[in-house]
Protein backbone atom coordinates (compact mmCIF):
# COMPACT_ATOMS: atom_id res chain seq x y z
CA UNK A 1 0.00 0.00 0.00
CA UNK A 2 1.17 3.52 -1.11
CA UNK A 3 1.81 5.97 1.61
CA UNK A 4 -0.10 9.03 0.24
CA UNK A 5 -0.55 12.90 1.45
CA UNK A 6 -2.33 16.03 0.91
CA UNK A 7 -1.02 19.43 2.14
CA UNK A 8 -3.60 22.75 1.68
CA UNK A 9 -2.76 26.07 2.26
CA UNK A 10 -4.86 29.55 1.90
CA UNK A 11 -3.32 32.73 0.16
CA UNK A 12 -4.16 35.74 0.38
CA UNK A 13 -4.14 38.02 -1.95
CA UNK A 14 -5.05 41.89 -3.04
CA UNK A 15 -6.56 40.87 -6.85
CA UNK A 16 -9.78 39.56 -7.61
CA UNK A 17 -10.37 36.01 -7.51
CA UNK A 18 -11.13 36.33 -11.39
CA UNK A 19 -8.27 37.70 -12.53
CA UNK A 20 -6.31 35.04 -10.83
CA UNK A 21 -7.90 32.11 -12.48
CA UNK A 22 -7.68 33.44 -15.42
CA UNK A 23 -4.13 33.58 -15.55
CA UNK A 24 -4.30 29.80 -13.85
CA UNK A 25 -6.88 28.88 -16.45
CA UNK A 26 -6.61 30.68 -19.91
CA UNK A 27 -3.36 32.16 -19.96
CA UNK A 28 -1.08 29.60 -18.07
CA UNK A 29 2.14 30.33 -20.25
CA UNK A 30 2.02 33.78 -18.59
CA UNK A 31 3.11 32.67 -15.24
CA UNK A 32 6.84 32.49 -16.62
CA UNK A 33 6.93 36.03 -17.45
CA UNK A 34 5.68 36.87 -14.38
CA UNK A 35 7.27 34.27 -11.81
CA UNK A 36 10.13 34.57 -13.85
CA UNK A 37 12.93 32.88 -11.21
CA UNK A 38 10.61 30.20 -10.50
CA UNK A 39 8.73 29.70 -13.96
CA UNK A 40 10.93 29.63 -17.00
CA UNK A 41 8.32 28.03 -19.39
CA UNK A 42 4.56 26.98 -20.08
CA UNK A 43 4.02 25.00 -23.10
CA UNK A 44 0.76 23.63 -24.71
CA UNK A 45 1.91 20.12 -25.70
CA UNK A 46 -2.14 18.95 -26.78
CA UNK A 47 -5.38 20.64 -27.12
CA UNK A 48 -5.94 24.18 -25.93
CA UNK A 49 -5.44 26.38 -23.33
CA UNK A 50 -7.62 25.72 -19.87
CA UNK A 51 -9.78 23.10 -22.02
CA UNK A 52 -9.93 19.98 -19.61
CA UNK A 53 -7.67 16.76 -21.11
CA UNK A 54 -5.07 19.55 -22.28
CA UNK A 55 -1.89 18.88 -22.26
CA UNK A 56 0.64 21.21 -20.30
CA UNK A 57 4.55 21.11 -19.94
CA UNK A 58 5.90 23.68 -17.17
CA UNK A 59 9.68 23.93 -17.06
CA UNK A 60 10.71 25.63 -13.30
CA UNK A 61 13.32 25.48 -10.67
CA UNK A 62 12.79 23.90 -7.48
CA UNK A 63 15.05 22.85 -4.91
CA UNK A 64 17.84 24.57 -6.60
CA UNK A 65 17.58 22.67 -9.87
CA UNK A 66 15.56 23.43 -12.95
CA UNK A 67 12.83 20.47 -13.45
CA UNK A 68 10.34 19.54 -15.84
CA UNK A 69 6.53 18.18 -14.99
CA UNK A 70 4.02 17.52 -17.59
CA UNK A 71 0.25 18.13 -16.62
CA UNK A 72 -2.87 16.95 -17.84
CA UNK A 73 -5.75 19.42 -16.94
CA UNK A 74 -8.00 17.08 -15.13
CA UNK A 75 -10.94 19.77 -14.11
CA UNK A 76 -11.93 23.23 -14.61
CA UNK A 77 -14.66 25.01 -12.36
CA UNK A 78 -15.38 28.34 -14.01
CA UNK A 79 -17.96 29.18 -11.41
CA UNK A 80 -16.27 28.16 -8.46
CA UNK A 81 -12.97 29.88 -10.44
CA UNK A 82 -11.05 26.10 -9.83
CA UNK A 83 -8.53 24.23 -11.62
CA UNK A 84 -7.11 20.82 -10.88
CA UNK A 85 -3.64 19.47 -12.64
CA UNK A 86 -2.84 15.97 -12.49
CA UNK A 87 1.14 15.50 -12.99
CA UNK A 88 1.68 12.66 -15.68
CA UNK A 89 5.46 13.41 -16.35
CA UNK A 90 8.49 14.46 -15.17
CA UNK A 91 10.79 15.10 -12.37
CA UNK A 92 8.03 15.02 -9.59
CA UNK A 93 7.38 11.55 -10.87
CA UNK A 94 10.56 10.38 -9.07
CA UNK A 95 9.23 10.11 -5.81
CA UNK A 96 5.93 10.25 -6.52
CA UNK A 97 3.47 7.77 -8.36
CA UNK A 98 0.46 10.14 -8.34
CA UNK A 99 0.57 14.48 -8.17
CA UNK A 100 -2.29 16.15 -8.48
CA UNK A 101 -2.76 20.44 -7.92
CA UNK A 102 -5.98 21.99 -7.34
CA UNK A 103 -6.43 25.52 -7.38
CA UNK A 104 -9.86 27.46 -6.24
CA UNK A 105 -9.84 31.18 -6.28
CA UNK A 106 -12.34 32.33 -3.71
CA UNK A 107 -13.58 36.13 -3.85
CA UNK A 108 -13.27 38.18 -0.61
CA UNK A 109 -15.01 41.47 0.80
CA UNK A 110 -11.07 43.00 -0.12
CA UNK A 111 -8.83 40.84 -2.71
CA UNK A 112 -9.45 36.76 -2.79
CA UNK A 113 -8.11 33.74 -0.91
CA UNK A 114 -6.54 31.28 -3.15
CA UNK A 115 -6.86 27.84 -1.66
CA UNK A 116 -4.13 25.12 -2.94
CA UNK A 117 -4.37 21.41 -2.22
CA UNK A 118 -1.84 19.11 -3.39
CA UNK A 119 -2.50 15.34 -3.23
CA UNK A 120 0.17 12.55 -4.07
CA UNK A 121 1.19 9.39 -3.50
CA UNK A 122 4.81 8.38 -2.66
CA UNK A 123 7.08 5.88 -4.28
CA UNK A 124 7.85 5.03 -0.63
CA UNK A 125 7.52 5.98 2.96
CA UNK A 126 10.75 7.43 2.97
CA UNK A 127 10.17 10.19 0.64
CA UNK A 128 9.44 13.31 2.49
CA UNK A 129 5.50 15.51 2.43
CA UNK A 130 5.97 17.95 -0.09
CA UNK A 131 6.07 21.32 1.54
CA UNK A 132 8.61 23.06 -0.44
CA UNK A 133 6.41 22.20 -3.60
CA UNK A 134 3.57 23.81 -1.45
CA UNK A 135 6.01 26.89 -0.76
CA UNK A 136 6.65 26.74 -4.44
CA UNK A 137 2.35 27.28 -5.23
CA UNK A 138 2.86 29.78 -2.35
CA UNK A 139 5.54 32.09 -3.79
CA UNK A 140 4.28 31.75 -7.07
CA UNK A 141 0.85 33.07 -5.66
CA UNK A 142 2.50 36.03 -4.56
CA UNK A 143 4.19 36.66 -7.81
CA UNK A 144 0.71 36.82 -10.13
CA UNK A 145 -0.98 38.86 -7.25
CA UNK A 146 2.16 41.55 -7.59
CA UNK A 147 1.28 41.26 -11.19
CA UNK A 148 -1.99 41.68 -11.16
CA UNK A 149 -2.10 44.45 -8.56
CA UNK A 150 0.48 46.78 -10.87
CA UNK A 151 -1.63 47.21 -13.98
CA UNK A 152 0.56 45.47 -15.96
CA UNK A 153 -1.90 42.59 -17.20
CA UNK A 154 -1.82 41.88 -20.68
CA UNK A 155 -5.63 42.19 -21.83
Amino acid sequence: MGCFGKLEIDVHIKASASKFHEICHKRTHHISNVSTDKVHGVDLLEGEWGEVGSIICWRYFHEGKARVAKERIEAVDKENNSITFAVIEGDLMEKYKSFKLSIQCIPKEKGSVIHWVLEYEKVHDEIPDSHTMLQFCIDMSKDIDAHLMEGSEEP
